[in-house]
């Protein structure tokens, strides 16, 4: 007896150390706003964003023109000894040489030039709105991103919460078990049973330990795992919404209506069309001329030395020049008329893409709404199920305690009920993941309340 009253007290424990365990309440619009601020995948996507958004400016458009500027100094010192061989002076007397020792010569510039181009065969035009249109590509690309991640996040939450909710199932199992152990013993005592009910009954406690224990680890585990998603401590504690509400049929038919013109996949293909359409025409301004402008502003600065002949000098000048320039490759070898095939040949492997995508972005909508009907089905069919087993267990229940059931029939009825209880949680939470699944295809998951 003392060792199963040590048993009591320790599944006692176990119980209500987790029924007492009061935790933060973590939204699903909590646990959104901290993905969409935190998860690694959607900076990385944004930072990706941000580069073409750089890339799309006016600074990288080839209109602006180039400025440079530069700058010179030279110096230099000369000794020498200049001998005139055979050379006679005024008096007859042969020319003696001349030293020349630190003869300094210094010379100094500085010029500022600008190079425009004027005209390119509107190459940097077409160039100029590619960037633009890769720029809305980016954009999409990280929508994709913060899509698939909300999906993650919420496939995670919701199974923490359906393990929470197993979790109380759990609870109440063990509960009802350790009633039966209690119960059980003092029949015993009064000699209503046999020793057998007793060891059926904790049989089945430990048997609801286990899952409980199980079950707990689980939900440590999924909460991590969503700690991870969100880029929050490992061990943050949370409780999470269990409630589920469904988007109404008629609003989810409107959405589907509408995915040609929200779909993410159908509009990164559309996207990459216009690129391609632009690369052709970047690639037919090498058929025209280039056309120029320079501009020269200049200071120089010479400082010479004096010399055996001559004085020194020193000459500073300013000086100003304008040009034009046109260049025209009126053959190239054949390498433009290639590229310009090539790039239309790519423009209709995009619009085969295009028609790929659209089909099939119409057979997932059409699977992933099979998918959800079926799912919600189910989920009203275990939700009524839950209902009869729940019926079923409190009748047995009454039979039990008046003795016209055995307990392995009482405990067929309560694991009926808790089989029951998790296949409508599991039911429930599936057919919402599916529904955000479908939300996704439509191009609404970020446009609607969850």
């Amino acid at each position: 007896m003392i060792r199963n009253s040590l048993l009591h007290i320790f599944l006692v424990f176990i119980l209500y150390s987790n029924i007492q365990a009061q935790e933060a309440l973590l939204s699903k619009q909590d646990a959104v706003t901290l993905a969409l601020e935190n998860n690694f995948g959607i900076k990385v996507a944004r930072n990706e964003a941000a580069i073409a958004g750089n890339n799309k400016g006016v600074l990288n458009s080839g209109y602006l023109p180039t400025v440079t500027a530069n700058a010179g100094a030279n110096y230099n010192r000369d000794d020498a000894t200049i001998e005139f061989p055979g050379q006679l002076g005024n008096d007859n007397n042969p020319r003696p040489d001349v030293d020349i020792y630190k003869a300094e010569a210094q010379r100094y510039n500085s010029a500022v030039n600008v190079n425009y181009t004027l005209f390119d065969g509107l190459g940097r035009y077409y160039n100029y709105k590619r960037l633009k249109e890769q720029y809305e590509l980016s954009e999409l690309q990280a929508r994709e991103t913060i899509e698939n991640t909300l999906l993650q996040l919420f496939s995670v939450y919701f199974e923490v919460a359906r393990l929470s909710e197993n979790k109380k199932v759990l609870q109440q199992a063990l509960e009802i078990s350790i009633q039966r152990i209690t119960r059980a013993e003092y029949a015993f005592e009064y000699g209503q049973n046999t020793k057998l009910d007793i060891l059926n009954a904790q049989v089945d406690v430990t048997n609801d330990s286990i899952n409980l224990l199980n079950t707990q680890q689980q939900l440590a585990n999924t909460k991590r795992d969503l700690n991870v998603v969100m880029n929050q401590d490992l061990n943050s504690t949370f409780e999470v919404d269990t409630l589920v509400q469904f988007i109404p049929k008629i609003r989810l038919e409107e959405l589907v209506g509408q995915v040609e013109q929200n779909n993410v996949a159908i509009l990164q293909t559309e996207r990459n069309l216009t690129i391609n359409a632009y690369d052709i025409k970047v690639d037919q301004a090498g058929y025209l001329p280039t056309v120029g402008l320079t501009g020269t502003y200049g200071w120089n600065l010479n400082q010479s030395a004096a010399s055996a002949f001559f004085p020194g000098t020193n000459n500073e000048t300013w000086n100003f020049g304008l040009g034009a320039s046109l260049t025209w490759n009126l053959f190239d070898g054949g390498g433009t008329t290639v590229r310009v095939k090539n790039s239309k040949i790519a423009y209709e492997n995009q619009e085969l893409l295009l028609e790929q995508v659209a089909l099939e972005v119409a057979r997932d909508i059409a699977n992933a709404l099979a998918i959800y009907d079926n799912r919600l089905n189910v989920f009203l069919i275990q939700e009524q199920n839950v209902l009869t087993n729940q019926n079923n267990f409190e009748r047995s229940k009454e039979q039990f305690q008046l003795g016209r059931i055995t307990s392995i029939e009482f405990r067929q009825a309560q694991i009926n009920l808790l089989n029951a209880q998790t296949n409508k949680n599991l039911a429930k939470y599936d057919a919402k993941l599916a529904e955000l699944q479908l939300l996704q295809l439509t191009g609404q998951l970020l446009n609607v309340e969850l």
